[in-house]
């Protein structure tokens, strides 16, 4: 009789375990949760538009794993003067317009400080 109910306790512990485990994990899966540093309700900042544009680069970026993580990198990206950046998660990139000159190691400084690895530069 001791083992029956053991067991039933043991899996009325899981049980309340599994519940929170999704409960929370929910928000993150929706793109919604700050599983990456950031409160998921982060305003995205619009990419600026730029008079003249003196060249594209492309940023491949790893580590990005939700639409948190790819506000983010635009919000750091859109953030300096000159720049217009779009972020594409699918791609694991970003679409960088410089209207001035802009070295590659601000814009890699910008994606690294957040906690994500950029893997190359490259002119468009």
């Amino acid at each position: 009789m001791s083992g029956t109910v053991s067991t039933i306790v043991i899996i009325a512990i899981l049980v309340v375990i599994l519940f929170f485990a999704v409960k929370y994990s929910i928000p993150h899966f929706k793109g919604e949760g700050g599983c990456c540093g950031g409160s998921g309700k982060e305003k995205l900042i619009r990419p600026a538009k730029l008079e003249n544009v003196i060249v594209t680069k492309t940023l491949k970026i790893e580590g990005m794993r939700c639409e948190n993580c790819h506000r983010r990198v635009q919000n750091a990206l859109n953030s300096i003067d000159g720049i217009s950046a779009k972020v594409n998660g699918d791609k694991a990139e970003a679409v960088v317009k410089l209207g001035r000159e802009i070295d590659d190691s601000e814009l890699k400084k910008a994606v690294t400080d957040l906690g994500y690895s950029v893997t190359s530069i490259s002119e468009i």
